[in-house]
């Protein structure tokens, strides 16, 4: 093996597998959902959390990291995910909830209300980043730093997360044209600051990011 295979072999990205959800279904903890969210970091639009509950017999093959996958691919296992998941989940918190609080606060909500919302209650959480969100009574929690590059419900969580979001973004594009939302789903591209610049900031801005503070 070369030099240069051995480098590659290194930056390869790791492949998520059903290893901690299978412990937790081994203790006792099952079902066990995994959490993630779409949205922390744009200028724009809702933050969007999801929690699935996989089901250990049919779990669809390609799950990854949402942010390792095109957008034709994510909507293929996004489809996967929702015909083979045993639960499903989604919600979101708004600009107005974002810039009344704060995004870590808004996204921890909008995680919380999504394992609320499982129709199949989970006994355990898994959840992408360094925080878990409140949980129900008898529901225990880990957080898992890179989960959704390591953890397979949680990369299920995060296409399913990225693939609302930006189907959302698109529907708010046609309701507030000239933005550009349905390209750039409101992260602060070039385009999107200039068009800030223009037309002003719209409902669907979150006015305590970037440049937006203090207008």
């Amino acid at each position: 093996m070369t030099a240069r295979h051995r480098r590659d072999r290194r930056m390869a990205p790791p492949v998520p597998t059903f290893t901690v959800e299978a412990r937790a279904i081994a203790q006792g903890f099952a079902p066990v959902a995994g959490v993630d969210e779409a949205g922390r970091g744009p200028l724009a639009g809702p933050v969007v959390a999801a929690a699935v509950i996989l089901d250990p017999a049919a779990i669809p093959p390609g799950l990854a990291d949402s942010k390792l996958l095109d957008e034709a691919r994510r909507e293929a296992l996004y489809e996967a995910v929702m015909a083979s998941a045993l639960a499903v989940s989604l919600a979101a918190a708004s600009p107005a909830r974002i810039d009344a609080t704060d995004i870590r606060k808004a996204t921890l909500h909008a995680m919380a209300d999504a394992v609320a919302a499982l129709a199949l209650p989970a006994r355990h959480v898994l959840v992408d980043g360094r925080d878990v969100p409140p949980l129900p009574l008898g529901v225990s929690g880990e957080a898992i730093v890179d989960g959704d590059a390591l953890v397979l419900s949680i990369a299920a969580a995060s296409i399913v997360a990225k693939v609302h979001r930006d189907r959302l973004m698109r529907h708010v594009d046609a309701a507030v044209p000239g933005y550009g939302f349905a390209v750039h789903k409101g992260y602060g591209t070039r385009v999107h600051r200039a068009a800030i610049a223009t037309l002003g900031p719209s409902l669907h801005h979150r006015m305590t990011f970037g440049s937006l503070k203090g207008r």
